[in-house]
């Protein structure tokens, strides 16, 4: 496929098929939060382009000189969520779009944002608490609440607080009540995507013989 360049400033999710998404009015918004203060938690339905929008424009902002990670809560829908940014970027998997699970990596030193399931992030901290090249880390999904996940952001704010101010931190959830872990967050602003309904017709099928 084409070779999708993401300038500085550009709305990484211009891409064909990508603009009419429920998240695309957000991007802005979060952009800005993050610049001002370095954390955020965005509410969005599912489908509504987070888990894939997200991180490729933030990666566009160019505020983020280090690499963009991502946690997943599974190692299905981190290889998947790469694999669909990668194609948006019109590019394979493991450049600038790669991932990380449990016995299985797709990297090179040009990537930039990396899927990776939560038990890497805790091996990654213990290996070097300062995360050397991370610029940002996202928590997807973070509704689903498991103790990787906690660990995790529990951690990261405290290597924000003692070592990387410049760490940015942002909570993604689907359904998750975002006022407590926003005031854990040192009252991060909270974003919240709208979601799409569509009109569902009910048709029942003639009674089995």
């Amino acid at each position: 496929g084409e070779n999708r360049r993401l300038a500085p400033g550009a709305g990484a999710c211009d891409i064909t098929g990508m603009t009419d998404l429920p998240i695309q009015p957000v991007l802005l918004p979060l952009r800005a939060a993050l610049a001002e203060r370095g954390m955020a938690v965005l509410q969005a339905p599912p489908g509504a382009g987070k888990t894939t929008c997200v991180p490729l424009d933030l990666l566009a902002s160019g505020r983020f000189p280090g690499r963009i990670v991502m946690l997943e809560p599974r190692r299905l829908a981190a290889r998947a969520a790469a694999e669909r940014m990668a194609q948006m970027l019109g590019e394979p998997v493991g450049r600038r779009v790669g991932y990380r699970i449990r016995g299985e990596a797709a990297v090179s030193r040009d990537t930039r944002v990396e899927v990776v399931t939560e038990g890497i992030l805790t091996r990654m901290i213990q290996s070097d608490a300062e995360l050397p090249g991370v610029s940002c880390l996202i928590f997807d999904e973070f509704h689903e609440r498991s103790l990787h996940a906690d660990l995790g952001l529990a951690l990261a704010l405290e290597i924000r607080a003692a070592l990387r101010p410049d760490l940015a931190l942002l909570v993604m959830s689907a359904t998750l009540d975002a006022g407590p872990v926003a005031r854990l967050m040192q009252d991060a602003p909270i974003l919240t995507a709208e979601g799409r309904a569509f009109p569902v017709e009910t048709r029942w099928l003639p009674r089995p013989v």
